[in-house]
């Protein structure tokens, strides 16, 4: 083919080269291929122009057209040239079948590629924020695991060191618990006929105060024998002689008598004295017995229980020690991994031998008190966070930890209280009485005694809160009137010292109540912490009607606590 080619005669070989010229400047700009274009197209125009007729052109030797001319010579010198000849001549249809000037295929072609540069640079400022973000994802993914792991390493020595630490304190208490067996008393099993039963032995602190109250009653009558005879012999003014079992009796003088019944005074108010202090000590020593006693039982229910082990429920709650034991429950303070927070966790145990139907009803009944005190929150309720199964038979619920003790312990161990702690601890009950009447629906809580009654601080000076609903009544509306107010469904639970009379009436129907049940409640408690002794409930309104041990109350005091004990049936 190439010896063809230069067979041809000059003119055509340059024509050719020409041509293969023009393709092989297809690289250049779209500007500079459009210019050359319009050169040649005028210099044939020209051409036309000079010479009238048409002259011989490569196109006479030709049967082809211009375009597949080039598109023939580029493929076959440079396959390559290829792409750059389809371009140049779709520019050119383009160019020819518009009427775009020059200066506006200029400007499109500039805002094109401003367009598109600026859409790629777009791209790849988000390609490099999206490698950025990835970048950074990594990295709080690795330090997220690192804090995962860190966290399950504090949350293993937290677990460890409150382990520790209950097994001290419990090592603690009953270290404390033996010494105090000898000094206060213990528990000593004793055979009555075929079976047997446990008795409390006083320790040698009872005893020594005893043996002290037998030589002050010994003292005692000894003076009284000796003031008896101190009378005897004051006969008279003037001394005589007389015999009597070979001893001389003489009367005393006035100033002599006065003079031993003086001692013999002074002697009895210090035995007075004495014995007084010896009863508040006993009276101490009884409190102190009476926590004692406390702690042998509890510390016999912790041995005795399934998770004296410190369990894990829930993979959340870490229980420490037992708190206390009810009939079917036991309390024990637990510690939140989760939320870092100390809580009592309340497990539910069923008697296995019960029947199922009687199971279900006791979980419907626990459940039913969940949902009621999960929706309260007011600060002197107990708050409860949590509830969960552990298996067919037991069940826990997770309440807000208190450090105090009860009021029903407070009233144990002092007996009563002043009328100013008596009246702050009756304000936050009524506080609460009235948010739980404020609520929708309105909720009885029915089982307001001082055992449910928390000291947060231990005193009566501080906070109280309120807790156990599991008695409470919810005021609906398909349950409750205003007016008759709602049936008793469960006659005969609750705690009788506290519950008002009404609340006792036999009948061919339930007993009618409302939240004036909790008011006479209130004024039971009232009463036991000023007076220290508990009001009879039936005759109660007797009692009212006669009048209370008042006389000590401001007038405020004595009106609450005889509107809250009138019996609501008369």
């Amino acid at each position: 083919m190439m010896e063809e080619l230069h067979s041809l005669d000059p003119r055509r070989q340059e024509l050719l080269e020409a041509r293969f010229t023009g393709v092989g400047v297809a690289k250049l700009s779209f500007r500079q291929r459009c210019v050359l274009d319009q050169r040649t197209r005028k210099r044939k125009g020209e051409q036309y122009d000079k010479g009238g007729a048409r002259s011989h052109k490569i196109s006479d030797y030709f049967e082809v057209s211009e375009k597949f001319m080039k598109l023939f010579v580029c493929l076959y010198f440079h396959p390559s040239m290829a792409q750059s000849f389809l371009s140049v001549s779709l520019a050119r249809t383009c160019f020819d079948s518009s009427d775009l000037t020059l200066e506006k295929l200029t400007a499109l072609e500039n805002n094109k590629n401003s367009d598109l540069e600026k859409k790629e640079g777009r791209i790849d400022d988000l390609l490099r924020a999206n490698c950025d973000l990835r970048r950074q994802i990594d990295e709080q993914q690795r330090a997220l695991e690192r804090y995962k792991e860190r966290l399950n390493k504090c949350v293993t020595m937290s677990k460890k060191l409150l382990i520790e630490k209950s097994k001290q304190e419990k090592r603690t208490c009953r270290d404390k618990s033996m010494q105090d067996r000898l000094r206060l008393g213990h528990f000593t099993t004793v055979r009555h006929g075929a079976s047997f039963t446990e008795q409390w032995t006083d320790g040698y602190a009872f005893q020594n105060l005893i043996k002290q109250q037998e030589r002050i009653n010994s003292q005692r009558e000894d003076i009284e024998r000796q003031r008896k005879l101190l009378g005897k012999r004051n006969s008279g003014t003037n001394k005589r002689k007389s015999k009597t079992n070979g001893q001389d009796n003489e009367a005393l003088s006035l100033a002599e008598y006065h003079e031993q019944e003086e001692i013999f005074k002074l002697r009895l108010g210090h035995l007075k004295k004495e014995e007084a202090e010896i009863q508040a000590e006993l009276e101490r020593l009884e409190r102190v017995r009476n926590l004692h006693i406390r702690e042998l039982k509890r510390i016999h229910n912790e041995d005795n229980s399934t998770f004296k082990d410190h369990p894990t429920l829930n993979d959340r709650y870490l229980l420490l020690y037992l708190l206390g034991r009810g009939g079917f429950s036991e309390v024990y303070k637990a510690f939140d991994l989760t939320e870092q927070r100390y809580v009592a966790v309340k497990i539910h145990q069923l008697n296995k031998n019960w029947r199922d139907e009687k199971k279900e009803n006791y979980h419907k009944h626990a459940c039913r008190e969940y949902r009621i005190h999960k929706e309260l929150d007011h600060p002197r309720i107990v708050k409860l966070y949590d509830y969960f199964s552990l298996d067919t038979d037991s069940f826990c619920t997770v309440l807000e930890f208190c450090e105090g003790n009860d009021l029903d312990f407070y009233l144990k161990q002092h007996k009563l209280m002043s009328e100013k702690e008596g009246r702050s601890i009756i304000m936050q009950i009524v506080n609460a009485l009235k948010y739980l009447n404020e609520i929708r629906p309105p909720i009885i809580h029915y089982d307001l005694k001082p055992g449910n009654i928390l000291l947060v601080n231990g005193t009566a000076c501080g906070e109280i809160k309120i807790t156990d609903f599991g008695l409470s009544k919810i005021m609906d509306d398909d349950s409750y009137n205003s007016v008759d107010g709602m049936e008793l469904t469960s006659q005969g639970a609750g705690t009788y010292w506290y519950l008002p009379p009404e609340c006792f009436v036999v009948g061919k129907e339930p007993p009618k109540i409302s939240n004036k049940v909790d008011v006479w409640s209130v004024g039971v408690i009232f009463y036991q912490s000023l007076y220290g002794r508990k009001v009879n409930t039936h005759h109660a309104q007797v009692e009212r009607l006669n009048g209370f041990p008042f006389a000590t109350l401001c007038v405020l005091c004595d009106v609450l606590l005889t509107s809250c004990l009138t019996n609501v049936t008369i």
